[in-house]
């Protein structure tokens, strides 16, 4: 299997405020593309694009390519059980939504800390072990966001998983509270391959600072900036799949150009990444993905990620940050204001980076509401 995995996190959208108005024409387009390049991995879940990922992936694989044509893998939502049976609910729904008899790969989704805590309660590990030994499932995994440590204490206790799915990108590589390097080398000491997810940062690294930019163009002038990032993982050792969250065509052309006869890093590479990961630490910016988790169940309804990458933005925009007020009083109208939050901290316990977003909706607040 060519190590370019097809994420359906971040498809192309018909309407940029409505996450479940993806462009079928687009994405069919894509998909045929990427087959027709030799790739097969396909990852979607459960609660991608407001709930509609698995039916959008339906649509455009599942019923236009046939089943051995490619991989398909999805994942058990940790934070819709809320009794005994919901798995089994979810898995039938999840297989009739995907229109599939089985999935290759099957994952609990999120896992850290508080959500092992939900996923042994109701015995998670052992549903879908079920589901492998009656041919539902192919292979049995979970994605993470926490430690080292609590990674290591969950693959101890159940070393009947046959993969990982880790973030690990050359940013977070050394990053204190993601442990990308930490994670990834805990789950080779335990021997399990490993898929990576948000390689380019939720495409932070797609988009770098004229100085870090500049450094990886005066070594390969022709070469995109995501592909330093999906080749930094890709070349390490046990990485089986890279995903990557693909919105357009180019991105998509780009991708599988680069990846069709893949070329690790070399040692001049690793060091510029690692010159390039400096600058970037050293800007002052919020770290969000945007995958949107810290949306969902939100009682003040903030759209959280949008107000973070105004912030961002308004770094570097002309005018500072108070030249992007219209665009926030446009978002606040719509839906919650930053200053809303009433710091339940819902958002704080399922953020895969560890944001601190009750402290920071206040600093955007100040910015854009002129709140003390």
């Amino acid at each position: 299997m060519k190590k370019l995995g097809f994420g359906c996190m971040r498809l192309p959208l018909l309407d940029p405020e409505k996450r479940d108005s993806v462009d079928m024409e687009k994405f069919c387009r894509m998909v045929d593309t990427f087959l027709e390049r030799g790739f097969t991995y396909f990852d979607t879940a459960y609660v991608y694009h407001d709930y509609q990922s698995e039916n959008i992936v339906r649509r455009a694989l599942v019923e236009r390519h046939p089943r051995d044509s490619f991989t398909l893998a999805t994942k058990l939502p940790l934070w819709d059980m809320k009794e005994d049976g919901d798995k089994e609910r979810l898995f039938a729904e999840q297989l009739e939504k995907c229109g599939v008899d089985y999935f290759d790969y099957y994952l609990i989704h999120n896992l850290g800390e508080e959500h092992y805590k939900v996923a042994t309660r109701f015995d998670c590990f052992g549903f879908v072990s079920r589901m492998k030994a009656e041919g539902k499932v192919r292979k049995m995994g979970f994605s993470f966001h926490d430690k080292a440590e609590v990674l290591d204490r969950i693959l101890t206790d159940h070393p009947e998983v046959d993969f990982v799915q880790l973030q690990i990108n050359y940013l977070d590589w050394e990053d204190e509270k993601i442990q990308s390097r930490l994670c990834y080398e805990t789950a080779r000491r335990h021997g399990k391959p490993v898929v990576v997810m948000e390689p380019v940062k939720g495409g932070k690294l797609a988009d770098l600072s004229p100085a870090a930019e500049g450094l990886l163009k005066s070594r390969a002038p022709e070469a995109s900036l995501p592909s330093w990032a999906i080749r930094f993982a890709a070349g390490l050792e046990g990485v089986m799949v890279v995903l990557s969250g693909m919105s357009d065509q180019q991105q998509l052309e780009d991708n599988t150009g680069y990846m069709a006869q893949f070329r690790p890093l070399d040692g001049e590479e690793r060091a510029l990444l690692e010159r390039a990961a400096d600058i970037l630490r050293g800007e002052d910016a919020i770290g969000c993905t945007a995958c949107r988790y810290c949306t969902e169940g939100c009682p003040m309804h903030i759209p959280i990620p949008d107000y973070f990458s105004l912030y961002n933005r308004g770094e570097g925009a002309e005018g500072g940050l108070t030249a992007l007020s219209g665009e926030y009083a446009a978002l606040a109208a719509a839906a919650g204001r930053a200053s809303d939050c009433i710091a339940c901290r819902q958002c704080e316990q399922t953020c895969p980076q560890h944001l601190e977003i009750v402290n920071l909706l206040k600093d955007v607040a100040k910015i854009f509401e002129n709140q003390k």
